[in-house]
């Protein structure tokens, strides 16, 4: 038996296999109307009260940037023993006013005792030695006077036996042998006088060279006594400027080695402002360049005196040095916030600084559109940079209007969408 089936009619045709085409085309159709609707994917709605904006403006670009400096002492001299020894005892603590010559801190050195005791005993029996060198010359001295007395008179008596004897012989009174016996100790007893005076002459050379010799070997000990005797004056560390000691690093019963550094004195007599920069304004950076800074009201010029060459976590150091009055009441370790001066004034196209530097890095930017309803990213050129203002070398003109807050949460948009 056949059935017959209800042909469907009206809205149960929807419903039907025939109709599964049509539901396709309608939905593919509803697809590109959403988006034409929604317009780029890429947009994001955002908050306008939220953000940030800049005009572009034309106008005078100030080529400094701002360091923060810390101030510090012209001139620090480093505190070293002269001589090696345990700390005994520390006069004063980090943070003193001194002057020069007060007594920072005092050391103890066994060894230099002892070697003192032992180049005194060796400058004792120096002098012993010399004493006692010169005590035998005089007695030598004096032997040899005696024996030059003693051939004088020898000399005159037999001088006087032999005119004698030479007159006696010319009478012939006496014999031959004689005159001649009288003659040869005359002779004889004035070559012994000749001999002793040109000893004389030579042990006073010798003696008067001997002596000079060991009275420069005792001045030597002496000096050398004194020396070391300076040096045990040298255990007390004192300060060799009137200054302020800003650093003392060492404990009692510590072993200091000499030269060692166990602090430093700072002249508070002038003083300079020590800057950390930003390696990107190294090559900038020169001696003699202009920086100032306002403080309680006054304003006060430096200039750079030094410029370090290393660099160090992203940073070099460069020294201050004021060129005119200074503030009241500086203090070691005071921070100032200086502008330095790196170029001229000149006329350049600017936008306010901001956040979104951070995260395009001057590469692009959102440009708020004519209707004032969405921002458009644009790449963008970016030249120099001061506190206040980047300097624009392409991609904007004067007048538009840029976001400048930061960008951190707009991802890669390439609009923003204002609600």
């Amino acid at each position: 038996m056949d059935i017959i089936k209800e042909e469907k009619r009206g809205y149960r045709l929807m419903f039907t296999s025939k109709a599964v085409p049509y539901w396709l085309g309608a939905f593919v159709v509803l697809f590109i109307i959403y988006l034409i609707a929604r317009g780029d994917a890429s947009t994001l709605r955002v908050d306008r009260e939220s953000l940030i904006m800049s005009r572009v403006t034309r106008s005078e670009f100030n080529d400094y940037i701002r360091v923060r400096g810390r101030v510090q002492p012209k001139t620090t001299i480093q505190l070293s023993p002269l001589e090696g020894g345990v700390v005994d005892r520390i006069f004063v603590e980090e943070g003193a006013l001194l002057k020069k010559g007060d007594k920072i801190l005092q050391l103890v050195n066994e060894g230099l005792d002892l070697q003192i005791l032992n180049a005194e005993a060796d400058l004792a029996e120096k002098e012993n030695l010399l004493r006692n060198t010169m005590i035998s010359m005089e007695q030598e001295k004096l032997s040899v006077n005696q024996e030059r007395l003693q051939l004088e008179i020898d000399v005159e008596r037999f001088k006087r036996a032999y005119e004698s004897q030479e007159q006696l012989y010319r009478e012939q009174l006496i014999a031959r042998e004689e005159y001649l016996k009288a003659r040869e100790d005359y002779e004889l007893a004035a070559g012994k006088y000749e001999l002793v005076k040109n000893r004389l002459v030579q042990d006073s050379l010798y003696r008067s060279v001997q002596v000079v010799q060991m009275e420069e070997s005792l001045r030597n000990m002496r000096q050398n006594m004194a020396i070391i005797r300076k040096r045990k004056e040298n255990l007390i560390v004192t300060a060799p400027i009137d200054g302020e000691l800003g650093l003392l690093d060492v404990i009692l019963g510590q072993s200091v080695s000499q030269g060692s550094k166990i602090g430093q004195i700072n002249d508070l007599t002038d003083f300079k402002i020590e800057a950390q920069i930003d390696e990107h304004y190294i090559d900038r950076v020169t001696d003699a360049l202009e920086a100032t800074f306002d403080r309680g009201g006054e304003h006060f010029e430096t200039v750079v005196r030094k410029v370090y060459p290393d660099v160090r976590e992203g940073k070099f150091r460069a020294d201050f040095k004021f060129t005119g009055k200074r503030p009241d009441n500086i203090r070691n370790g005071q921070t100032f916030d200086l502008n330095l001066q790196l170029g001229q004034p000149e006329q350049a196209l600017l936008i306010e600084r901001g956040a979104f530097y951070y995260r395009t890095g001057g590469k692009w930017i959102y440009v708020v559109a004519h209707d004032g309803e969405r921002a458009v990213r644009r790449e963008i050129e970016v030249g120099r940079q001061n506190p206040q203002y980047y300097e624009i070398l392409s991609g904007l003109e004067p007048g538009e209007q840029v976001v400048i807050s930061s960008y951190d949460n707009f991802g890669d948009n390439d609009n923003l969408k204002f609600k």
